[in-house]
């Protein structure tokens, strides 16, 4: 599966479909037609909503290609982020409405709660929902969501009589403003409902009342996905620029040899194998409880979360260091692939957020 990928990737997002996004903001929309066409994004959809039904260590082999190339495009707040929502908390007849239409191709999602820190507890949501007849009325502001400005359906986690409440959102309801950002091949924005009246057929299971606590349960765990599918993605991102450099060092010669057989330089990159090596191990021991369901997935998401923060900034630093001037330069593709490593890190909580959840889950 990882070699078809890839070599699908290399095939249809070369760098220069990431460049386009970047410095013109062409959307990669054939990109996204291509993996509708494979049924990528219904991968961990039932078979019978129209999906693949496979699980997520399946997903996150897909992404960590994704990260390695660093495609543009909806992939990842769809897959790991709307879909994980709808599929733990909706009924039977919302999976299949939302699902099926995921699977398609029909709707892009993104997932708008705890601005973009990966909390699921009620207190740190922005939006407050109110029962209003048959439906509710939803009020507040999301920060920082993924693709908040161009997905078509979001879900939303809100504040229901100090429960939690979710809710899928048509992006024709919410007004959103786009947050600039270091990465830019991705589109992040603040996601403004006022006002915004929903039937009882867009509100996820049965918010604020004695099934509030499933919801809470429903959004932790969809945060455990999606908080991993990004963890994975940025080892990704992070193995294209220790290639990178490596091939920088084997080509690059001072003194008539290259650098690479420097001392020094053979020292980074031992350090930056072992880094590396050490967050895509965690990452898949954290997919794996996710996929068995297993007790430790809380634990396990918050560790590869931790983990591939810590490696990025050590691959970003030494792996900008190590090509030297040319580095920093707009013309070498290195900034592109540091910039989604540096922005994975921020959103759904930073390494030494995650860290400090791991500490209080093992009761340190």
């Amino acid at each position: 599966m990882r070699a078809t990928v890839r070599t699908f990737l290399a095939r249809e997002c070369p760098i220069s479909v990431v460049r386009a996004t970047v410095e013109r903001d062409e959307p990669a929309d054939a990109l996204w037609q291509h993996m509708v066409a494979l049924g990528w994004p219904g991968l961990t959809v039932p078979a019978d909503h129209g999906g693949v039904g496979l699980g997520f260590v399946e997903l996150g082999v897909v992404v960590e290609e994704l990260g390695r190339v660093i495609a543009p495009g909806p992939f990842l707040a769809t897959a790991t982020q709307f879909v994980p929502v709808v599929r733990n908390a909706g009924t039977p007849e919302q999976r299949a409405r939302f699902l099926g239409a995921v699977a398609n191709g029909r709707i892009t999602g993104a997932l708008a709660a705890s601005g973009g820190t990966g909390s699921a507890a009620a207190a740190d949501l922005g939006v407050v929902a109110r029962a209003a007849g048959d439906g509710w009325r939803l009020e507040g502001t999301e920060h920082h969501v993924l693709d908040g400005d161009t997905a078509d359906e979001l879900a939303v986690a809100a504040r229901v009589d100090g429960g939690v409440g979710l809710f899928v959102v048509p992006a024709t309801a919410v007004r959103t403003r786009a947050t600039p950002t270091l990465d830019a091949s991705r589109h992040y924005a603040s996601v403004e409902l006022e006002g915004v009246t929903l039937g009882g057929d867009r509100a996820l299971s049965a918010p604020g009342d004695n099934r509030a606590g499933d919801n809470g349960s429903a959004l932790e765990r969809a945060l455990h996905e999606a908080t991993t599918g990004l963890a994975l993605e940025t080892v990704g991102t992070c193995q294209s620029i220790f290639d990178l450099a490596l091939a920088h060092a084997k080509a690059r010669e001072q003194f008539g040899v290259p650098i690479g057989s420097f001392q020094a330089i053979k020292h980074k990159f031992a350090d930056l194998l072992v880094t590396l090596e050490r967050a895509r191990a965690t990452c898949y021991f954290a997919a794996l409880t996710i996929a068995e369901d297993d007790d430790r997935r809380a634990l396990a998401t918050s560790m590869a979360k931790a983990a591939a923060g810590d490696c990025q900034r050590l691959v970003a630093q030494e792996g900008i260091q190590v090509l030297g001037g040319i580095g920093f330069t707009w013309e070498h593709d290195m900034h592109l692939y540091v910039k989604r490593a540096k922005a994975g890190d921020a959103l759904l909580g930073t390494a030494g957020r995650h860290r400090l959840r791991v500490a209080e889950l093992i009761g340190l």
